[in-house]
């Protein structure tokens, strides 16, 4: 993958429709065809076909194998987030 000096940015996405043209545009500005996105993520090219398209049914530890190749990282959001990290720290100062 080409890498370019661009600064990491968060940016919100809807599910199906956005998660699928942000697969398309980073592959295609890593220069890579889908057959060799899918040989560098470890799927098959029906997988990358399913998820630029908006497939619902893909797993995600499927999709996560793709942004690991695209250098996309998620992160999960919430009110509890804090709440969860703490009780987190509780369970393994307790192990």
């Amino acid at each position: 993958m080409r890498e370019d000096n661009i600064t990491a940015r968060t940016v919100q996405v809807t599910l199906e429709k956005d998660i699928s043209s942000v697969v398309r545009f980073h592959r295609k500005k890593s220069g890579l065809s889908q057959a060799e996105l899918a040989k560098t993520a470890g799927v098959g090219k029906t997988v990358i076909f399913d998820i630029e398209n908006g497939k619902k049914t893909v797993r995600l530890s499927t999709l996560q194998m793709v942004f690991d190749a695209l250098n996309i990282r998620v992160s999960l959001s919430s009110p509890l987030m804090d709440a969860y990290e703490r009780s987190k720290g509780e369970r393994n100062a307790r192990s």
